[in-house]
């Protein structure tokens, strides 16, 4: 019975007593390893040695596989196109930051409470009603009002789900997927945010796109903060999603009793020490971002270029295309597989086409042997009479992708829809 595992057992009253009792045993071994821990850092720090090193835990973060893109301490190159870049001025000070929050068209009722809470947490933002304007219209505007940044809160079924945050006057624009929002009435014994500029933590934005985005995010916010106010917002980098958190901490003093003994036979006389511990308070809101796409310059809904998109994206373009990759060459008709998944492939997922044209082009088509001359008669023999295709917006809208667009619905590029093939074809040869 001691080797059995609890999840063998098919008698659940059992199976959760021999479960209790691994779990206290389990504790009890943790306790008296944490004991000899202890007794051997004592001893080394009477002795005048350096206490042994703690183990390390095993995590996901700690074994993940060496990423090329992280950034290092002495690169120069980044540091240098930090100077240049598009929040150099602000990140300097040279520039105070402002910044514009608006909707979607069609916003719900939380929407407007979410809004109200951004604008406590970011210091000289204001909200613009977005009424019929068209996204283009609005950075015209902010760009003649000199806002630094543009907020776009976009919701889905009463609920906030995705935030586009625009860099002024050039860029760029991150498109973000809003997950597990939680507002300050809704968070326990939740505290409430003062006037002050707050502090701002970054933790694991180590890739050279984290960096990008972190200073994007960064030059929302004014760069001298008041520690008076003690208020910090916290950016948590973690396996490629962002969480924000919003507290307010106090440092307090408190007295601990610790035991101290003077010999055998004598009692134990508690010697008392004030130790210095924090408190933090949260104000709200609590949410989670995931980037879906960096895009070059301001909104562009019909020349933007992609600096970034998500790959699972890309991925699902290839595996759909896939059966297409044997009849390139040919000029018979491609089997059925091939056109259905075409098709579908126009109809329902042109942004991910946008994102792999960036990638690849004509000459990298014929550099994998593939005749571009007989691609472009490809969407011909399966029937397709869209040409070019081009990208239907630069932030694709959720619901967008449970629905056909009509072909008079595609706002076209100069790229032709079988150099777009080509191109998804490439990879899948380098697959």
């Amino acid at each position: 019975m001691k080797d059995l595992l609890p999840s063998a057992i098919k008698n659940k009253e059992k199976r959760s007593e021999v479960h209790a009792k691994l779990k206290h045993q389990k504790k009890l071994e943790k306790k008296k390893k944490a004991k000899v821990r202890e007794a051997a850092e004592k001893q080394a720090l009477e002795l005048g040695e350096e206490p042994p090193a703690r183990p390390v835990p095993r995590t996901i973060e700690n074994t993940r596989e060496l990423d090329e893109t992280v950034c290092k301490p002495d690169d120069e190159e980044l540091f240098a196109g930090n100077e240049a870049d598009e929040f150099s001025c602000i990140l300097k000070e040279e520039r105070a930051p402002k910044v514009l929050i608006t909707t979607s068209r069609f916003h719900s009722s939380r929407g407007p409470a979410f809004i109200d809470e951004l604008i406590s947490v970011i210091p000289n933002a204001h909200y613009h009603k977005r009424g019929t304007y068209d996204l283009k219209k609005i950075v015209e505007y902010a760009n003649n009002k000199d806002f630094t940044s543009i907020i776009v809160v976009h919701t889905n079924r009463r609920e906030p789900d995705a935030l586009l945050i625009i860099g002024l006057p050039s860029g760029p624009t991150a498109h973000f997927k809003l997950s597990r929002l939680v507002l300050r009435k809704d968070i326990k014994n939740h505290g409430n945010p003062t006037n002050h500029q707050p502090e701002l933590v970054f933790n694991n934005f180590t890739t050279r796109l984290g960096h990008r985005i972190g200073r994007l995010i960064q030059s929302l916010f004014p760069q001298d903060p008041n520690f008076r106010g003690r208020r910090v917002v916290t950016f948590h980098n973690q396996r490629d999603f962002i969480f924000f958190r919003h507290h307010r901490y106090i440092f307090e003093t408190k007295e601990s009793k610790e035991p101290e003994s003077k010999g055998k036979g004598k009692k134990e006389v508690a010697k008392t020490q004030e130790k210095v511990i924090t408190r933090l308070q949260e104000c709200g809101p609590r949410f989670t971002l995931k980037l879906i796409s960096l895009q070059h310059g301001t909104f562009d809904t019909k020349g933007g270029e992609y600096e970034w998109t998500h790959k699972v994206q890309q991925q699902q373009c290839m595996n759909e295309l896939q059966p297409c990759l044997n009849y390139l060459n040919e000029k018979n008709r491609p089997p059925e597989s091939c056109c259905q998944n075409l098709d579908y492939v126009i109809k329902s997922m042109p942004e991910c086409l946008c994102a792999l044209i960036s990638v690849q082009g004509a000459n990298q088509a014929e550099q994998a042997g593939i005749n571009v001359t007989e691609a472009q008669t490809l969407p011909g023999r399966c029937g397709q009479r869209i040409n070019p295709l081009g990208c239907v917006t630069g932030t694709p809208d959720t619901r967008s992708r449970n629905t056909v667009q009509s072909s008079s619905s595609l706002k076209l590029r100069s790229w032709s829809l079988p150099v777009y093939v080509a191109a998804i074809l490439v990879i899948l040869l380098d697959l």
